[in-house]
């Protein structure tokens, strides 16, 4: 038998409930003989009255006991045959000091001595002790709101006080001896921290075991279909005299409301992670996974398909199709019956745009609003054994499915603000390149994903006069319709300035002169900050004669060289300051590109990222091109985004390549003409030889005969020395003349009068040929026209 049950045995079990009167530790007890003399004097009483039995054994009580301010002594009582309580008396003790004990009388068995007495003596304090001690057990076992079970050691309920009674419908006799999982089968307690929570029975084994209490352990029960109840429970170690384990107290306090609080409190304070993103699907799906299964066993959240493209919800249309767009786990609880019923709730919540309850079958759908405007229904369920929701979970409901309507809102705008952008880029991004002559060319361009949304990034070929082209790539700072914009701006700037025949470093001086001008500090300014400020550029115009290309950057990464045997590395070229900030000039670099070689000119985005950063992206990009040197252009440009962007960019990234070729030596014709008049029929006639040798038609040749005469003759009567003459044959069988002569004064074309004898020679020009222009040298100018193979008819 335990330790418990001896206690029981012994009638002092359980606690509050016995009359026994018969506790005698820390009381003293002497033996008193008929005639009221001391026959046995125990170590207590030595110790309480300070009397040695020597001192005391043979001597009438009255001597040693009697009150020292009354002189009562104890003889009245036992002479008179009474027994029971004599009252509190201060007794002098052996050393002089006064004690105050209570004393009490109860008679002994005649033996062969006689009548007898026991005397019991308490210190007055122990007694108010333990007086307070049998009130509070029984207040513990009658009054207290605390619920107070005591088990045995092997996890037997061995007692329990009213309140544990009253709250599960229970009697002490109906408990003892049993588990608590036969009377509370779907009782558990609730895990902490993501641990497996032990069983109540686990729980007392190793407290009796361990010693070591448990405090606030939470222990869930449903109260009845709808309804469940929590408890704080602690629990703590019973030992005997001998502090070995008789059991364990359990001691618990109802905080169901205290509990559901917190919890729809933490349940607010997590619904900061509906939104993390600007995607509709995510965001539903974010509220689904935080209310399930906390709050509801399953729910549905539905989005009118116009709101997912974009579009300004429907107003005042209830019939506009939905779309699930998150559902956890809906089917767990619903029947097709269910199914059904549900379809209704959402019907009636849209159509009166509230929110709707259906008690019986435990189900809640409330709209999804934003700005006054209904967005879909979210519909949440729950089974039997968790019940239907009441007015205080409704509302936390409307609280979350109100920020997921705002998050469902801002996802939407987004969604038409980025395809609205991308849209736009695309218009200003070049549809199709032109192919120059002396040129390959291929290009790729990523837009960014995420709520950074599309950027600003560029590219362009221009063609360029005497069979040059312009190359150019540039990246807006920021995202959205104001850096699409911004680009589209730039990309026009830079086009027009490039038809002027600028150096590379001359037209991005412009460029960032332009883009100072148009720039006003936020401070002064009524509108945002100009988005061209910081833009980076790289523009090189490459000549396919000469094969040299002369490159210029403000601020952008420099490009790729790969030279024909697999070498790949960036150019070397200075850097300059991004548009708009000033300080610093710009500087060119005039390399020779080897016949053959690869250009790769990019954006950042193509080799920057949160977890590469821009050396590690330019070393894997330069690998990549080495080993693609003899590919054609369109597969490396889908190798290198596949390789460096494998995932959607969180910036977009623009990727231009070039493989340059030179112009067939045969192809162009260039002469020295001395500044006089008679070489302009020199001119003529070495003209005239060169285009029989290309086989060109009369037609064409008498246009570029004439074109070369006017030219001529204006550069050696206005030019000046020196004067050279050049023919570029290109594909398609145009034809390019140059004119070139020291001079730094462009003709005009205007029309003479009926009576000038000159002043037509350019505008016959004008009309004969398709385009042409002057550029500017360090040395001079060159007046160049393109003719048509099929001359322009008078």
């Amino acid at each position: 038998m335990t330790g418990l049950h001896k206690a029981q045995d012994s009638g002092v079990w359980p606690p509050g409930r016995t009359s026994s009167e018969a506790l005698t530790r820390g009381r003293a007890t002497a033996v008193l003989d008929a005639h009221m003399r001391f026959t046995g004097w125990s170590r207590e009483a030595q110790e309480l009255f300070g009397r040695p039995p020597d001192d005391v054994l043979g001597r009438f009580a009255d001597s040693v006991l009697a009150d020292a301010e009354t002189g009562v002594g104890v003889s009245a009582a036992g002479g008179s045959g009474m027994a029971g309580s004599l009252g509190v008396r201060r007794v002098r003790r052996g050393d002089g000091r006064l004690v105050s004990v209570a004393l009490s009388l109860t008679p002994l068995a005649h033996g062969e001595g006689g009548a007898g007495w026991m005397l019991v003596a308490m210190d007055t304090e122990l007694v108010h002790q333990e007086a307070v001690g049998r009130s509070m057990l029984a207040g513990l076992d009658r009054e207290s709101p605390v619920l107070l079970t005591v088990y045995d050691t092997d996890a037997r309920m061995r007692w329990i006080n009213a309140a544990v009674e009253k709250q599960f419908g229970v009697a002490l006799h109906d408990v003892v001896g049993r588990f608590v999982k036969d009377l509370l089968p779907e009782g558990a307690v609730l895990g902490q921290d993501g641990r497996p929570a032990p069983s109540i029975e686990e729980i007392v084994e190793q407290v009796a075991r361990t010693g070591a209490p448990l405090v606030d352990l939470r222990y869930r029960n449903p109260d009845d279909l709808h309804h469940e109840r929590v408890w704080s429970a602690s629990y703590f170690r019973l030992q005997d005299e001998e502090a070995q384990p008789i059991g364990v107290c359990e001691a618990s306090l109802d905080i169901t409301e205290r509990y559901v609080t917190r919890q729809r409190l933490a349940l607010l304070s997590r619904a900061s992670a509906i939104g993390t993103t600007l995607d509709i699907q995510r965001t539903a799906a974010e509220l689904a996974e935080l209310v399930v299964p906390e709050f509801a066993d399953a729910v549905a959240v539905d989005i009118f398909e116009p709101i997912l493209s974009g579009q300004e919800p429907p107003r005042g249309d209830t019939r506009s199709p939905l779309r699930r767009m998150a559902q956890r786990p809906y089917s767990a609880v619903t029947d097709d019956t269910a199914g059904d019923s549900l379809d209704s709730v959402r019907l009636r919540c849209l159509a009166e745009k509230a929110p709707v309850a259906d008690p019986d079958m435990g189900a809640l759908a409330l709209p999804l609003k934003a700005r006054g405007s209904v967005m879909g229904v979210a519909t949440f369920a729950r089974s039997g054994s968790t019940g239907v929701f009441e007015h205080e979970e409704v509302l936390l409901a409307e609280e979350l499915v109100s920020r997921t309507g705002v998050c469902v809102d801002n996802a939407r705008r987004y969604t038409r603000e980025h395809a609205t952008a991308l849209m736009l880029q695309r218009d200003l991004l070049p549809r199709s390149l032109p192919e120059p002559t002396g040129v390959e060319v291929a290009h790729r361009y990523l837009p960014a994903v995420g709520p950074a949304g599309v950027g600003g990034d560029w590219y362009d070929v221009i063609p360029l006069s005497g069979a040059r082209v312009g190359l150019v790539v540039g990246d807006v700072v920021g995202h959205g319709m104001g850096a699409a914009a911004t680009m589209g701006r730039l990309r026009t700037t830079v086009a027009a300035l490039a038809e002027l025949d600028l150096a590379p470093d001359e037209l991005l001086a412009r460029l960032d002169d332009r883009v100072a001008r148009t720039y006003t500090p936020p401070s002064a300014a009524a509108e945002p900050e100009d988005q061209a400020v910081g833009v980076t550029c790289l523009y090189a115009i490459y000549d396919p004669v000469s094969r040299h290309c002369v490159m210029a950057r403000a601020g952008h990464l420099p490009p790729v060289l790969v030279t024909p045997d697999g070498h790949a590395e960036l150019v070397d070229l200075p850097a300059g300051p991004p548009l708009g900030l000033g300080g610093l000039p710009f500087e060119s670099a005039d390399i020779e590109l080897p016949e053959g070689a690869m250009l790769a000119l990019f954006t950042d985005g193509l080799v920057q990222s949160r977890e590469r950063d821009v050396d590690a992206g330019v070393r894997s990009l330069c690998a990549t091109l080495s080993g693609l040197r003899h590919a054609r252009l369109e597969e490396t440009g889908d190798t290198v985004l596949g390789t460096l962007l494998p995932t959607a960019p969180e910036d977009d990234a623009a990727l231009l390549l070039l493989r340059v070729h030179a112009l067939a030596e045969n192809l162009v014709a260039t002469w020295d003409i001395a500044p006089d008049a008679g070489e302009v029929a020199r001119a003529r006639s070495l003209v005239c030889d060169q285009l029989v040798t290309w086989g060109v038609d009369e037609a064409a040749s008498f246009v570029v005969e004439l074109v070369v005469s006017e030219l001529v003759t204006n550069a050696i009567r206005y030019g000046g020395a020196p004067v050279s003459l050049r023919l570029i044959r290109e594909r398609e069988h145009g034809l390019i003349v140059e004119v070139s002569d020291g001079g730094h004064t462009s003709p005009h074309l205007r029309r003479a009068a009926m009576e000038d004898e000159g002043g037509r020679g350019l505008f016959l020009v004008a009309q004969l040929t398709q385009r042409w222009g002057t550029r500017y040298t360090r040395t001079g100018k060159t007046i160049w026209t393109e003719v048509s193979p099929t001359p322009v008819q008078l």
